[in-house]
């Protein structure tokens, strides 16, 4: 189906490192898989055209992309300073994707010490190890396997993956999801702060981790996760005691933006 969407660009949606599972062709067409769904999207002229269903796209697509906010003028609000009008121009089009949250926390506990292609190799590993096989347009795509899925597995058994020591996090965070120590839809109850103190107490999940599970698992768009690119940015363009609470509510949008413009420009 066809839609009319201002303020979605999908390469800079795909490749600000929000998310790890979704492969351009040469004809800059993108297809991706998410709840279970595979999907392949493209622009063409002013609109996006989503193949899929018109009940998937309503269910599950919609949401996802987040259609529903308007970014322009979330956009224009963060234009707080001569810095921030480039970057949010240069970064014109992103939006934060309403991922899965199971999903979004293994990402981003396989993201520490890591470069996006080599996380796109080990989720792409894990998911076809792992996951449940769909044919899509005569191809093979995995889902993403649970929390109860990958709880039952021993260390061993991802050794293919070669995530180091990242696997023996993943395998803690399973079974923590799993038994029930840790309900990631119940985070979405509690306060930023509440949510990200909870986070922490997985086996290695540290601030930087809980924050983009914040921002990218929870949608919480008031979460500002620090990465070299972020530090880099603070550090040239304002002071060392910055408060990213100037962006509020919208200080995780704010930080795609910085850290596109810093990584791209």
């Amino acid at each position: 189906m066809r839609v009319n969407v201002s303020e979605l660009d999908l390469v800079k949606t795909f490749e600000c490192g929000q998310c790890f599972r979704w492969e351009a062709d040469k004809h800059g067409n993108y297809t991706g898989i998410a709840f279970g769904k595979v999907l392949s999207i493209r622009k063409s002229d002013r609109d996006i055209v989503f193949s899929c269903s018109s009940e998937d796209y309503e269910n599950i697509w919609y949401d996802y992309f987040d259609l529903e906010r308007d970014y322009k003028q979330i956009r224009e609000s963060l234009c707080i300073d001569a810095y921030m009008k480039e970057a949010t121009t240069f970064g014109a089009g992103i939006r934060i994707l309403k991922q899965d949250k199971w999903e979004a926390l293994c990402s981003f506990i396989f993201s520490q010490n890591n470069n996006i292609p080599r996380i796109k190799k080990i989720i792409d590993t894990l998911c076809s190890s792992f996951g449940e096989r769909i044919i899509y347009n005569d191809k093979e795509y995995y889902t993403f396997p649970s929390a109860k899925r990958l709880a039952s597995v021993c260390i061993e058994e991802l050794a293919p993956l070669r995530s180091g020591y990242r696997a023996g996090y993943i395998l803690s965070a399973a079974q923590s999801v799993a038994n029930g120590e840790i309900d990631l839809d119940a985070l979405n109850t509690l306060t930023p702060h509440e949510a990200k103190s909870a986070l922490m107490k997985l086996y290695g999940v540290g601030a930087k981790v809980a924050d983009c599970m914040l921002l990218f698992g929870l949608h919480m768009l008031d979460s500002f996760p620090r990465d070299t690119w972020i530090k880099q940015a603070l550090s040239k363009y304002y002071s060392s005691d910055f408060d990213p609470v100037v962006f509020s509510p919208y200080a995780g949008i704010a930080q795609q933006y910085i850290f596109y413009y810093m990584r791209n420009a």
